[in-house]
């Protein structure tokens, strides 16, 4: 019996240790196309869609650009996803306010003022906005998805114009997608030009004492718009 055998003895050479089995990579394709579209939009709103990379979104989200185009199809693809999706917030951010449980004119003064401050701290959105109009809405014309979350808004502002005109607060005959454009485009403006206005009136518009007057300006002008 040789040696290395003996009772008590070691093997000349030990077996290799057996590795635990590491548990298998998980995939989570909800939470890839969700980095991937919050990078887009950021890389979006920063560069436009002309100027947007689709390596430094691959960069930013840590996805390879494979996969990008895996779950988006091209670029205009992601750039249609991420107008879709700040559409989609902005609306059900809105459908959260409850405006039916409100007094007519605090209805509408409540979604004025959400209005104006859903631009105060995102202009996230005015950037995305300016770069399709400037594509003359190329993009957004192929999505349905869009129009189908305006139609909830609008309906939503036409029962509260009629119930203030039953209450006989607000005149009768008032076309609520006018006056959706109107609260969209007072609030719009102020904050797409913020910076020139500064300039040109000489007063600092970003500052909050402005942005308080300006958000109180807007509420009373669409509410004297609508009044007997």
């Amino acid at each position: 019996m040789s040696l290395e055998w003996a009772e008590g003895a070691k093997p000349l050479t030990e077996p290799a240790p057996v590795k635990a089995a590491q548990p298998p990579r998980t995939r989570d394709p909800e939470a890839t196309r969700a980095k991937i579209l919050a990078a887009a939009m950021v890389e979006f709103s920063a560069s436009g869609f002309a100027g947007a990379s689709i390596d430094a979104i691959a960069s930013r989200s840590q996805a390879n650009r494979r996969m990008i185009y895996h779950y988006f199809g091209s670029k205009r693809g992601l750039w249609l996803a991420v107008l879709e999706a700040a559409y989609e917030r902005a609306r059900v951010a809105e459908m959260k306010l409850d405006l039916g449980r409100l007094a007519p004119e605090e209805a509408m003064r409540r979604l004025v003022t959400f209005t104006f401050d859903a631009f105060v701290g995102d202009r996230v959105f005015i950037n995305l906005l300016n770069s399709e109009n400037l594509h003359q809405a190329r993009h957004l014309k192929t999505s349905s998805r869009v129009k189908e979350m305006h139609s909830p808004l609008i309906g939503v502002i036409s029962e509260i114009l009629d119930r203030g005109v039953a209450a006989g607060l607000f005149r009768a005959g008032i076309d609520p997608a006018q006056l959706w454009i109107s609260i969209a485009g007072l609030s719009y403006f102020y904050f797409s030009n913020i910076h020139t206005l500064s300039v040109i009136l000489d007063r600092n518009f970003p500052g909050k004492t402005e942005i308080n007057a300006r958000r109180a300006h807007v509420a009373d002008l669409i509410l004297a718009s609508l009044k007997n």
